[in-house]
């Protein structure tokens, strides 16, 4: 597991291009920050949260519980979940708004693609809402 990364993952690296390129400036996992946010946009007091579906446990098709060692699994991907609620509440609390792009948005065979995802985060900052959800097709895109 000392392999696997925590930052600069593939599905973060490509939104952060797609965001640049779309003009938008951010800094990138900030210390001191609830839940160490992928990418913050202080302009608009706003956190991104590109979430692995297998790390964080999603419900959708990536997700997979192994076969061996599953309670051990359980348990870390809980904690894992749990830890994620008391980050976006901390955040929420702060008067942060949260965007959560979930991994099967960008790949898989759900995926929205890299360019739909990047404009609904820009529309998203520019907009009003104060939290978003961006998963994969299959579960159905939700605002929250």
């Amino acid at each position: 597991m000392s392999g696997i990364r925590g930052r600069d993952t593939k599905p973060e690296v490509a939104l952060r291009k797609a965001l640049f390129a779309r003009g938008l400036r951010y800094r990138v996992n900030v210390r001191g920050m609830p839940g160490r946010p992928d990418l913050v946009f202080a302009r608009w007091r706003a956190a991104v949260f590109v979430h692995g579906c297998f790390w964080h446990g999603h419900d959708c098709p990536l997700f997979r519980l192994p076969g061996t060692r599953t309670q051990f699994w359980s348990e870390k991907i809980a904690a894992n979940r749990q830890r994620d609620a008391r980050a976006l509440q901390a955040l929420a609390d702060a008067k942060w708004r949260i965007c959560v792009v979930w991994e099967c948005a960008l790949r898989g065979t759900g995926r929205s693609g890299l360019n739909s995802v990047a404009e609904r985060v820009a529309s998203w900052l520019y907009g009003e809402e104060s939290a978003l959800t961006i998963k994969g097709r299959e579960q159905g895109n939700a605002h929250s």
